[in-house]
């Protein structure tokens, strides 16, 4: 009786042994099958589309969203056009539908401003790239400075609608046109230009017509109070100042010195460059 009692429990340590040899196989095989697939995964192109989920193919997008910024400093950063701010300028109407500049050649800034209580704001624009990173350093030079810029916005958020926008105070560049009755793209809708603090820097001419009489043009026309350049009044651009000698120092004309008419806002690329591209984008 005894005995068979022995060969009992050893029967039952027998069968105790085999199932935990088991166990401890199944589970060697599926961890080295999930080292091998990590292995695989480590070794395959990270561009790779065949060898990604759809979730580390997301992940990969945007890792490489994130290459594509540039720091200049905190605060300030330079970035390609992505998918989510292309739908806006299309939506937005800066990048219309016969838009001629390519999306690659434009690039979207991010900078810090301040307002005339300096209050810092963050301030986003849309430029060419041939002068990305000379426009994020001069607002860096104007931010340190203390130097007011009230408003900084895409023109997106008026639906690029020149004359609200400019009553707004908003500062801005790129927005697509062609200079009326031409083929020529304007230095706006190039990216080539940027305007500053807009209604206390009016645009300002005397017009002509046929019939020998004289119509006066104000852009905004909410911005008359500020043509007389003798008074002093907040985010007032004038010649001789920081915003001016640091546009004038990279190249850039001011529309202030101009003598048919007078745009104090405006800073803008010489024609003789501009021209270039734009005739290069219309062929």
């Amino acid at each position: 009786m005894r005995g068979n009692k022995r060969k009992i429990a050893m029967a039952a340590l027998t069968l105790v042994c085999a199932v935990c040899l088991s166990a401890c196989g199944a589970n060697k095989a599926a961890d080295q099958s999930g080292s091998a697939q990590s292995s695989q995964s480590a070794q395959s192109p990270q561009g790779s589309e065949s060898s990604q989920s759809p979730q580390s193919s997301e992940s990969s997008q945007s890792s490489q969203n994130s290459q594509n910024v540039q720091v200049v400093r905190e605060g300030f950063t330079i970035r390609e056009i992505s998918d989510d701010l292309f739908d806006r300028m299309k939506s937005g109407n800066t990048y219309k539908e016969n838009c001629i500049v390519p999306r690659e050649d434009l690039r979207y800034l991010t900078v810090l401003h301040k307002d005339k209580d300096g209050n810092v704001h963050q301030g986003e624009m849309v430029v060419h790239k041939l002068i990305a990173e000379d426009v994020v350093e001069i607002f860096g030079k104007l931010y340190d400075a203390g130097y007011p810029i009230e408003r900084m916005v895409l023109p997106d958020n008026y639906l690029a609608d020149d004359e609200i926008m400019m009553r707004d105070n908003n500062s801005s560049s790129f927005n697509f046109r062609f200079i009326s009755h031409t083929t020529r793209i304007s230095k706006h809708g190039l990216g080539m230009a940027v305007d500053i603090n807009t209604l206390y820097n009016p645009y300002h001419k005397i017009v002509t017509n046929e019939d020998k009489t004289t119509t006066e043009v104000i852009e905004p026309a909410t911005g008359a109070p500020y043509l007389d350049r003798e008074k002093s009044f907040d985010y007032k651009i004038e010649k001789g100042d920081l915003c001016y000698n640091l546009f004038i120092e990279k190249g850039f004309e001011w529309g202030g010195e101009w003598s048919d008419r007078k745009d104090f806002q405006h800073f803008e690329l010489p024609t003789e460059i501009t021209d270039k591209y734009s005739e290069m984008y219309s062929k």
